[in-house]
């Protein structure tokens, strides 16, 4: 179980660093996607910085020295929180990454360990990457081609078509029709600029 602390700057104090032989455990997830990209490790130093910076800093066993993520590559990890398990003694650090996080240009370390609220992640970053490809390339791109006005219009025909299946108790047209409409509200947003976390921004703020 794990207390969320929406602060950075959590209280290095008390953590349990005898427990772990002063290098914590950390585990690294997308704070979008919600995917697992990295474990790592801290040792305090690590951690400070980490907090002073915004960017994910670890300690290298290998190394024997600090090492940010992305000091090379470029490939750093932007800090949105950081929160410790209920023993003091493992850190969840949630990030925007900047590119791929693994060194073999995967974004997760665990390549293969994907989430299905990931995918729709995915789904959305590959569609916001055909608004300027070419229209006869994918249907994506035509539908950015030919503009908001058609974009709209498809999601108001989906939208009927998913509430036409629920009416007549069609399963499975039901899911297919939900697919279509998610896809479009998405071409949608991403061509007015949007995005899927806009959208769960508003969500959240209605929950509260």
């Amino acid at each position: 179980m794990l207390t969320q602390n929406s602060d950075i700057k959590l209280d290095l104090q008390q953590l349990d660093w005898q427990k772990v032989d002063h290098l914590m455990p950390v585990i690294i997830q997308h704070y979008v996607s919600g995917d697992v990209l990295m474990l790592g490790y801290m040792n305090q130093d690590a951690l400070a910085q980490t907090q002073s910076s915004g960017k994910v800093t670890f300690y290298s066993r290998t190394k024997q020295r600090l090492w940010t993520k992305g000091e090379t590559s470029g490939n750093f990890l932007n800090v949105v929180s950081i929160s410790a398990d209920c023993d003091n003694d493992t850190l969840l650090i949630l990030v925007n990454p900047v590119g791929p996080t693994c060194h073999t240009g995967t974004n997760s370390c665990f390549a293969n360990a994907k989430s299905e609220w990931g995918f729709l992640f995915e789904l959305e970053q590959l569609i916001a990457a055909r608004k300027n490809a070419d229209p006869k390339s994918s249907y994506t791109a035509k539908l950015y081609h030919d503009g908001t006005k058609r974009i709209a219009q498809k999601v108001g025909e989906e939208g009927v078509e998913t509430a036409l299946a629920a009416t007549v108790h069609d399963r499975e047209e039901l899911k297919n029709e939900s697919a279509d409409l998610v896809y479009h509200l998405l071409v949608l947003l991403q061509d007015q600029n949007l995005s899927l976390q806009d959208v769960i921004g508003i969500l959240k703020a209605r929950h509260k």
